[in-house]
């Protein structure tokens, strides 16, 4: 699935209008049915409503929707925002097809106007859809207030009132909706965090859009779903051998930090890796030999930490930074690394905190590396952000610039490609928010890489299997209780479940 900006979006619904053909007046009556369908199927037949709409078309998918409500039997109260104009063409049709029903209208020109739902109400919030151009201020956040502090579900149409769809909207008045009803696709608003209090639970609505406008477009992000995934993972072939999967190795753990060295191998071994060999300090070889049984070890140089890697140019993928520590000799390590290895390289963890103290290793980034570090190891490695827009601008620009991949891990973990394109990613919980969850997913990505999958490919299937995995064993050990070992047992599940659709 594609995500578009606001003026992509308004582009999509002219295309509609043009070659499917349908008038504007009845796209809006499919947008209205499908948002009344929701709330029908959802538990709301039967209650009393109160839609808010200003005079543009979300406005009018507003009227529409009170419209098929007070067919139905519903009690609708309609407050419409007046400015003093007529509204848009549609808006217009739609209010002369509301007053031939018992909804009872109101015009709000004064906050003294402005009157309390009835007890029970559902409030639909149709005020101003995605394309807001500006803060809301004056009669308009007054209203959206009200709204907010009433204490009744809210329901927005497309997205809450007073959220712009591409930019960021700190410090704005927004409706704060308990469900968002929008159209045909995800806009960026509704994956990022900054506004998560206010788009509520999210359901995208099809409502028909052409097909065809899909091929014109080159969007700058993407959903990643399991029909992307199943479309970049490959069969095995019944005669392979392990050495078609590839030789993994993975760089980690420290004296005290050996259970991030464990979890991310058991996770590579999960995650398909013909084979695997951990390099660790000689504190840690007797705790990966015994937890590990499957992996092959080689101690470094080194007590405490590793301060070198031995033949990194003999690996298919190499996977570096869970529970290394922060010392002075990995500096030198990198740099042996970034100089020796003929592989992609996926750099997590302490990994990242050698980079940020050390920026000049950033310049000798190989490309095709994979970063993957959660926001405030962004901010560390490439500076601070005054918002999510302005986090995810940076990574894009850094991915393409570096030409390497950025997982920006999160609630929806962004990947910044070397190729210009962002992904969200659709899977995953707040159960994931736990220790070694990262580790985890080092070791995922690493597989992916020594199987042969470019980099981006193996940052797409990875972030997605192992939310995935998250997913599935929250719907059994709950998110309070899971912890990162989880992930990995049902990682062979998140696999069945994409490959198999069961």
């Amino acid at each position: 699935m594609q995500i578009f900006a606001a003026e992509q979006i308004r582009a999509w619904d002219e295309y509609t209008i043009q070659h499917e053909p349908i008038a504007s007046i009845d796209l809006m009556e499919r947008a209205a049915t499908a948002c009344f369908d929701w709330l029908m199927e959802r538990g709301y037949k039967g209650k009393t409503f109160s839609v808010y709409c200003a005079k543009g078309n979300n406005g009018g998918d507003g009227l529409a929707i009170a419209r098929l409500l007070s067919e139905t039997g519903h009690r609708v109260t309609v407050n419409i925002l007046e400015f003093g104009h007529l509204g848009t063409e549609d808006f217009q049709t739609n209010l002369a097809r509301l007053h031939e029903t018992e909804a009872e209208i109101r015009f709000i020109s004064e906050a003294s106007a402005i009157a309390p739902p009835e007890p029970g109400d559902i409030l639909i919030d149709a005020l101003f859809g995605s394309g807001l151009s500006r803060p809301l201020d004056g009669l308009s956040a007054q209203l959206v207030e009200h709204m907010n502090a009433s204490g009744h579900d809210i329901i927005s149409i497309d997205i809450p009132s007073g959220l712009f769809v591409d930019k960021s909207s700190r410090n704005n008045t927004v409706v704060r909706a308990t469900h968002t009803l929008s159209f045909q696709c995800y806009k960026p608003a509704l994956l990022l965090a900054e506004n998560a209090t206010a788009f509520g639970e999210v359901h995208i609505l099809d409502i028909g859009l052409h097909p065809g406008f899909l091929k014109t477009v080159q969007p700058t992000w993407q959903w990643i779903d399991a029909s992307l995934v199943r479309s970049i993972l490959k069969p095995r072939n019944r005669f392979t051998h392990k050495g078609n999967f590839g030789h993994a190795a993975l760089i980690a753990g420290s004296t005290g930090l050996m259970g991030a060295a464990v979890l991310s191998a058991r996770a590579c071994l999960r995650g398909g890796a013909g084979k695997l060999t951990c390099h660790v300090p000689a504190s840690g070889y007797n705790i990966m030999q015994s937890a590990v049984p499957e992996a092959m070890c080689m101690v470094e140089k080194g007590e405490a930490c590793i301060e070198s890697v031995t033949s990194p140019e003999k690996y298919d993928a190499i996977g570096i930074g869970p529970g290394i520590g922060q010392y002075p000799s990995h500096v030198a390590l990198m740099e042996q690394l970034f100089q020796q290895a003929r592989c992609p390289i996926v750099i997590d963890a302490d990994g990242l905190n050698t980079l940020a103290a050390n920026k000049n290793l950033l310049k000798q980034i190989p490309a095709r590396t994979i970063l993957t570090p959660h926001p405030k190891e962004f901010e560390r490695l490439f500076g601070k952000t005054t918002d999510d827009y302005q986090r995810l601008s940076l990574a894009m620009e850094t991915a393409a610039s570096y030409k390497l991949n950025i997982i920006l891990k999160g609630h929806h973990t962004f990947i910044a490609t070397a190729q210009g394109v962002g992904y969200f990613n659709s899977t995953g919980n707040a159960g994931m928010a736990t220790g070694g969850s990262g580790d985890v997913l080092t070791g995922i990505v690493t597989a992916l890489l020594a199987q042969g999958y470019s980099a981006q490919q193996a940052a797409i299937a990875g972030v997605y299997l192992h939310g995935l995995a998250g997913d599935l064993a929250a719907s059994f050990v709950s998110q309070e209780a899971m912890i990162a070992s989880d992930i990995t047992d049902y990682l062979g599940n998140a696999y069945m479940q994409v490959t198999h659709g069961s």
